[in-house]
């Protein structure tokens, strides 16, 4: 399957509330439409996480990063700038996102992908898009098409089939809260 093809199908299926396994800029991922709560609670159901843990998300620019982020503080953007791994930024503020995706205290997980498949996925869908790691709660991430248990894969919708042979390591993207009042944390290097 061409890999436009295979990014249709899985918009196709997240427009529809279905839930996807995709591979990302890190780890393969699970993914739905993060403006949809009721696909969202598929994903915390499908991993059995407490929906208290928040999930992070996708987007595919700056421009759609400030969608969902009320206030996108200067430092945010002094770090995307100068990261050189994928990494993930905990903003205050969120908006425009579904409710049981956003922390208890407003804060979201975002990242600004630039992994050719969940960039262009991304683009296309013109929506962020969860990405939480294709595992149950408490066991490995899956760093590989092949690592992601049967469960998983029996409890999504579609699953990609861009870089399934890939056999390399991938490591989950750093973690950094940045507070409104300007405090910085690293909650994952």
């Amino acid at each position: 399957m061409k890999q436009e093809d295979d990014i249709k199908k899985a918009i196709e299926v997240m427009r529809k509330g279905g839930i996807i396994l995709y591979p990302t800029d890190t780890v393969w991922g699970i993914g739905c439409d993060a403006t949809n709560a009721e696909a969202v609670a598929k994903v915390y159901a499908l991993k059995r996480r407490d929906d208290s843990k928040a999930l992070i998300c996708l987007v595919d620019s700056d421009n759609r990063l400030q969608r969902y982020v009320r206030n996108v503080p200067d430092v945010a953007w002094q770090l995307i700038e100068a990261v050189e791994k994928p990494t993930t930024l905990i903003l205050d503020g969120a908006v425009n996102l579904a409710p049981n995706l956003i922390a208890e205290d407003g804060s979201i997980g975002i990242r600004i992908t630039k992994e050719p498949f969940s960039h262009e996925l991304c683009y296309r869908f013109q929506k962020a898009i969860v990405s939480t790691s294709a595992n149950v709660s408490g066991e490995p991430a899956a760093q590989n098409y092949r690592d992601i248990s049967q469960e998983i894969l029996d409890g999504v919708d579609y699953v990609c089939e861009s870089r399934r042979q890939e056999h390399k390591p991938h490591t989950p993207s750093s973690i950094i809260k940045l507070a409104a009042d300007g405090e910085v944390k690293v909650i994952r290097k």
